[in-house]
């Protein structure tokens, strides 16, 4: 019989963990597993907002059998206290707006935490190719030295490369990325920049 995933990282986490600071769920013969399992979920969720998976990983860490963790999270789930899409929602726009993000970055995160699929899009459909552009443009102004000399090509060459691959850590293209680089340049200096060779290394750029 294939183990499931759950089953995995509770076999992983008991090896790692044993004597007095083992998983709390088997500490103790009297505790009720399900009790055991509802304060986990409460603590998580008291702390932070969590996706099913990010629940399930932390009751798997703490021991919790897999029916267990299983019945109490699809209580939560009916009371409306966990949500994946709710969370997706929200993740969405807090990453966005703190870390100024890319709609494939954060998709990348939501699977990391177990929301993908259709849950993902319809909560990434809050952020247009727009909201997008702006925001990169947003943490170009930021990141753009005060003192640049544009007209030191050597010095805007650097600059760009900089910039671009800031953007593009941030999940932007490189297309998108080095336009937006060259729009905020413009808007510093007044006059257009070209810059042949650093396009070359971002295919599809102005």
């Amino acid at each position: 019989m294939t183990e499931s995933p759950y089953a995995r990282r509770r076999r992983r986490s008991s090896a790692r963990h044993r004597g007095p600071e083992g998983p709390a769920a088997s500490s103790s013969p009297a505790q009720d597993p399900r009790e055991v399992a509802r304060a986990i979920v409460l603590r998580q969720l008291t702390a932070s907002a969590k996706s099913r998976k990010q629940l399930e990983d932390k009751l798997a860490d703490r021991n919790v059998p897999e029916d267990v963790a299983r019945e109490v999270l699809d209580r939560f789930e009916e009371v409306d206290l966990v949500d994946d899409a709710q969370y997706a929602e929200l993740y969405v726009r807090s990453r966005a707006s703190a870390r100024k993000l890319s709609r494939s970055a954060i998709r990348r995160e939501l699977a990391t935490r177990g929301v993908t699929g259709e849950i993902a899009e319809s909560a990434l459909e809050q952020r247009t190719d727009e909201d997008e552009r702006e925001d990169a443009a947003e943490l170009v102004r930021r990141k753009l030295p005060a003192g640049l000399d544009l007209t030191d090509r050597a010095a805007r060459d650097k600059a760009v490369r900089r910039l671009v691959g800031m953007l593009g850590r941030k999940g932007y293209p490189p297309g998108l990325a080095f336009a937006v680089v060259k729009e905020e340049l413009e808007e510093r200096s007044g006059a257009a920049v070209r810059d042949d060779k650093i396009g070359e290394e971002y295919p599809g750029t102005p």
